[in-house]
């Protein structure tokens, strides 16, 4: 199991291996559907460990850290 480094981002487990960006902001409710998670996406607003992500696509691992610019600040989680 991965240890998650940061005690205030939760970690979402994930069934598989892999996890597209898109189905992960949804299941970590960093986005209330699919149309929210594309339009953040494509906003610029998402980031994959550090790094803006466009590709709604991405496929995620364990240990990947995901974090979105919200009006209230930054929400972010890691793949579990």
């Amino acid at each position: 199991m991965v240890s998650n480094s940061e005690p205030n981002v939760p970690e979402v487990p994930i069934r598989d291996d892999v996890i597209r960006l898109g189905q992960f902001l949804k299941l970590a409710d960093l986005a209330e559907d699919g149309a929210q998670a594309r339009d953040l996406i494509a906003d610029g607003e998402v980031r994959v460990n550090g790094e803006v992500e466009t590709r709604r696509g991405r496929q995620l691992v364990r240990g990947d850290r995901v974090s979105v610019l919200m009006p209230a600040g930054e929400e972010a989680a890691v793949v579990g």
